[in-house]
């Protein structure tokens, strides 16, 4: 049996792509091994039908974290056996490149965005240009690359001339048969729901005006569910008197155990602002996640969220991120109760074109080379 081993720099508890393709790889015959990190804050994980190692590292941040990373992994590749690689992102490519060329085993690389035009990198040149350097040097010598969608593979097949397939993140298609109660999950029962989500809910995704616009909004709650740098700030932000009641926190959740909340509202956000140009052609995992709970979307203008929405017709788009704009539309969405009804049919009806099952197949394209092997 072919031997692959997947890695990345997260705890694996709520990547939901990379596991995705993990499954997809296990059933092509292929014996996977994922590889990330172990936090002290990290959720235990859910039984899966193929490996998982989580390496323990005494740094959990930084640039010497992003080093020791790839050294330990560096290592652990080279006394492993595989007959692929798999790195996802550019903090996993330089130690399976290595190790690619060292050992002879191919390579795929698999860019879940515009690596080096995170927002965290913006203000900082010269960390940018030591991931530029690791890029520019591996990127063209690379023959199997996807990312996550036409945005992003455009910019790089400009910068380096190189064939970049995409597969979007979209979930994998399925009725939920057992939706939870409010009451079960703790949640206020004879009230309108908003829920911003994600495991990044960091500076510029638009959460500090949507919980500053809950403010002008009425009679709603907005639930925000997961983590990122900016939470403490809107817990701090919530306690003003006016957001008394208004904001529900909840940790990250198991993709699973998520979708039971985000079933229960009327509206998802996803706010990304266009400050950089990662988060100009963002598509965000949490868009595809409102569209399979059957739930409005209020967006922003980026790129490919907007074509999304106006191309399927599943919400509404703001016009800019003040938070009184955003709570008008919001107010504006729940009062029009037969045009959310509308927008949450649409949803319903795209998740049956937006699924990893169709996406699958563009995986098996790019993974035919060991597949058919």
């Amino acid at each position: 049996m072919k031997k692959a081993i997947v890695s990345v720099t997260n705890d694996l508890s709520t990547d939901q792509r990379v596991h995705k393709v993990c499954e997809f790889l296990t059933d092509q015959g292929i014996a996977v091994t994922l590889v990330g990190r172990i936090q002290k804050n990290s959720m235990p994980l859910v039984k899966r039908n193929y490996q998982t190692k989580r390496l323990k590292l005494w740094k959990e941040k930084g640039s010497l974290f992003y080093a020791f990373y790839n050294i330990r992994l560096f290592f652990f590749l080279m006394f492993h056996k595989a007959d692929l690689l798999v790195a996802n992102d550019l903090d996993t490519l330089l130690a399976n490149y290595l190790v690619s060329k060292i050992k002879g085993i191919p390579i795929v690389y698999d860019s879940h965005e515009y690596y080096c035009g995170v927002p965290e990198l913006l203000n900082r040149p010269k960390v940018k240009a030591i991931w530029h350097g690791i890029e520019k040097r591996i990127f063209p010598k690379l023959r199997h690359i996807y990312t996550v969608n036409d945005s992003i593979a455009n910019l790089y097949k400009e910068e380096y001339k190189v064939d970049i397939k995409v597969v979007r993140n979209v979930p994998v298609y399925k009725e939920t048969n057992s939706l939870k109660t409010r009451k079960e999950l703790g949640l206020p029962e004879e009230i309108p729901l908003i829920i911003f989500q994600g495991a990044g809910i960091n500076i510029d995704r638009g959460a500090e005006e949507a919980v500053m616009a809950m403010k002008w909004v009425k009679d709603a709650v907005l639930m925000v569910i997961g983590s990122g740098d900016v939470i403490e700030k809107l817990k701090e932000t919530s306690n003003k008197p006016e957001l008394k009641d208004r904001i529900i926190f909840i940790p990250k959740l198991p993709f699973n155990d998520l979708k039971q909340y985000t079933m229960q509202a009327e509206i998802g956000l996803t706010l990304d602002k266009d400050t950089s140009i990662n988060y100009r052609f963002s598509l965000p995992n949490k868009l595809f996640d409102y569209i399979h709970a059957g739930i409005a979307v209020l967006g922003s203008k980026v790129v490919e969220v907007k074509k999304i929405i106006d191309n399927y017709q599943v919400g509404e788009l703001i016009e800019n991120h003040e938070p009184k704009h955003i709570a008008d539309k919001i107010n504006e969405m729940l009062a029009n109760k037969e045009q959310l009804k509308t927008y949450k049919k649409n949803s319903i009806e795209a998740s049956k074109q937006l699924n990893w099952q169709n996406e699958q197949e563009e995986l098996k394209k790019i993974y035919a080379f060991i597949i058919d092997a």
